[in-house]
């Protein structure tokens, strides 16, 4: 069953603001959850869909690629749909609506209307968490996305501080428990009969405080630093294609691992050869002479290397003339080549001379061509 659009599903505008998205996300996670409708497997899968949508639309990296490419550029990213790990979108939840803990959906209601049960409804923030990953567009030429090539790259990411080593202390200095949300990471603001969870705005979630923060970092435990690399790009790459460059993207909180750096593949249109998975495609002018009696001609490759073509004696203008293995190479498999698919365009000269009109009204002559032809078939042509 085809996928309905994330933005259809949550009900919201393309242009939905964060905030907007969280309701709506909410409205039907309150309505769909699984403890609330047991044995349900209609409203299982509503509320799997919900997260889904919720999962890609709340996230900064995620959501600019789907407005782009649609499901397509999300491909091999981690995110909702068969047994995906809603991470994401259960932790802004647990933001809504305080932790699910292990009493499931009654912890909820417990948490927005003020329900006095003895469980943290706080998260620490303070573990290990792995740094973002980043996007990088990258334009490359026709012909280096069909036979590959190496390209260097510059970017700018968050490296682990060298000063503090990633702690954001100063020398001497240590982390404490907030004082403000003692160690949870948030703090509860309650509105008449509503108590929602929030952020600790004095440790900004982590649920510490520096009393001496590192002055090479400001206490962020990272630095933006630029960076070169080259990257390979494999031959027979597409259009969209995704490279993804492990733990090169901003560096992880407290340890944790660096993210990916995403390369995506702008690929340019070429002015003699368009592409079709693995086939290529070009035009190749011939004569009528050349066209009528056959020949053997050279034409020029992609990579500038000449192919001999046989033209069949009637060919016909617009006929497509097979090479095969001189395609598209297949990605992890070079010596794999798709075909070249060759188009025969019969040039009729607009300019002749005396000979040639004489030779061609003898042709006509011998030809006994007809001044009254009959129609053809369109469906036959």
């Amino acid at each position: 069953m085809a996928k309905r659009d994330y933005y259809e599903v949550l009900g919201v505008a393309k242009g939905a603001t964060e905030d907007e998205i969280k309701k709506a996300y909410r409205k039907l996670a309150i309505k769909y959850h699984p403890d609330r409708n047991p044995g349900d497997k209609e409203a299982e899968a509503k509320f799997r869909e919900a997260t889904e949508a919720y999962e890609v639309l709340s996230d900064d990296k995620k959501r600019p690629i789907y407005d782009q490419y649609g499901f397509a550029g999300l491909d091999g990213m981690d995110q909702g749909g068969g047994g995906a790990q809603y991470s994401h979108a259960f932790h802004d939840f647990s933001d809504l609506f305080g932790s699910m803990g292990g009493g499931g959906f009654g912890d909820i209601f417990d948490n927005l209307f003020g329900g006095g049960g003895s469980r943290s409804s706080g998260r620490k923030r303070s573990g290990p968490a792995e740094g973002a990953s980043l996007r990088y567009d990258l334009n490359i030429s026709f012909k280096d996305a069909v036979y590959g090539t190496k390209a260097d790259i510059h970017f700018r990411h968050n490296e682990t501080c060298e000063e503090c080593k990633g702690s954001g202390c100063a020398a001497g200095a240590s982390r404490k428990t907030c004082p403000t949300c003692n160690g949870a990471g948030q703090v509860r603001r309650s509105a008449g009969f509503f108590a929602v969870q929030q952020t600790c705005p004095t440790c900004n979630g982590s649920g510490t405080t520096i009393d001496k923060p590192c002055k090479a970092c400001g206490g962020r435990g990272v630095q933006e630093k630029s960076k070169k690399m080259t990257l390979t790009i494999p031959c027979g790459v597409d259009n969209g294609k995704r490279i993804a460059i492990p733990r090169q993207g901003d560096a992880g909180e407290n340890g944790g691992p660096s993210g990916d750096l995403i390369v995506i593949l702008h690929v340019e249109n070429h002015p003699m050869f368009e592409r079709d998975g693995q086939d290529l495609y070009c035009a190749v002018p011939v004569t009528f002479a050349q066209a009528v009696l056959g020949a053997d001609i050279t034409i020029p490759s992609l990579d500038g290397k000449r192919i001999e073509l046989k033209i069949p004696a009637g060919t016909a203008s617009g006929k497509l003339l097979r090479i095969r293995g001189a395609g598209v190479p297949f990605t992890g498999s070079p010596d794999r080549k798709g075909d070249l698919y060759v188009k025969i365009i019969v040039q009729i000269p607009t300019k002749i001379s005396g000979k040639q009109r004489d030779l061609l009204q003898q042709y006509l002559e011998l030809d006994g061509a007809t001044t009254s032809p009959q129609l053809l078939n369109i469906s036959s042509l």
